[in-house]
């Protein structure tokens, strides 16, 4: 592969546009169809009963989850190849800081099991009362939401990182590359804002994603339709890194 990809790394760049295609898909999924529906905001009882209600489609959440981070390996393989002619350093920094973001994600996740091994009516949690069962989950819940965007404070760093290398690597255009930053400080605003001033951070959240959602699809289109910049691949090969 590593020879293959040496020579032209164009099928790989299209199958990684695929599968962030995917990653985005999934987040949207599990963010807006899941949790976004069945949460009732500041009201522990409706969740309750809305998951009671929907183990599936809960569950279905998790396992989106779960896939959209074990997709995450292959992109950053991905990218990690891509840009270790430009910056080793740099490349490496934003490699690890994405595998702790997927790394903290892919435990956060325990969080959400608890609401249904809680909610599922068995006899383990019957000698607490329903209100106590929805108080829990809720807290499992709001817990997941602070795990999430702890971790998105690692992937903001490796947004910033990886939007200079796409610039200065000339692999794709400048302007994804300056999205893709931008992306990085939409995530650590939301995060910071998520942990200082939680209640601002419900109104921000909609909209501070925005930047985000258009960066990453952007960079997703390219790589499928575009694929990479193969002029200037061919001219890194010849300079030694």
């Amino acid at each position: 592969m590593i020879s293959s990809f040496e020579r032209s790394p164009q099928f790989y760049v299209r199958l990684g546009g695929l599968l962030y295609l995917l990653i985005i898909g999934l987040g949207l999924f599990g963010e807006l169809m899941v949790r976004g529906s069945l949460v009732v905001p500041a009201d522990a009882a409706a969740t309750a009963f809305n998951i009671a209600a929907s183990p599936t489609l809960w569950g279905l959440g998790i396992v989106g989850d779960l896939t959209m981070q074990s997709l995450d390996i292959p992109m950053i393989v991905l990218f990690y190849m891509l840009f270790k002619r430009v910056s080793v350093g740099l490349n490496l920094a934003a490699t690890f800081f994405n595998l702790i973001q997927t790394a903290m994600l892919v435990a956060n996740k325990l969080l959400l099991v608890i609401p249904l091994l809680l909610l599922s009516g068995a006899a383990a949690t019957s000698v607490f009362s329903s209100e106590q069962l929805a108080a829990w989950s809720s807290l499992a819940i709001g817990l997941h939401g602070y795990g999430f965007g702890i971790g998105l404070i690692f992937f903001a760093f490796a947004c910033w990182l990886r939007g200079y290398l796409i610039i200065k690597s000339g692999l794709f255009p400048a302007f994804i590359g300056v999205m893709l930053a931008l992306a990085g400080v939409c995530y650590l605003i939301n995060s910071v804002v998520l942990l200082l001033a939680p209640d601002l951070a419900s109104l921000l959240f909609p909209w501070i994603m925005l930047p985000v959602l258009v960066g990453e699809l952007a960079l997703s289109l390219w790589m499928i339709i575009k694929g990479v910049n193969m002029q200037k691949w061919d001219t890194s090969a010849q300079v030694p890194s």
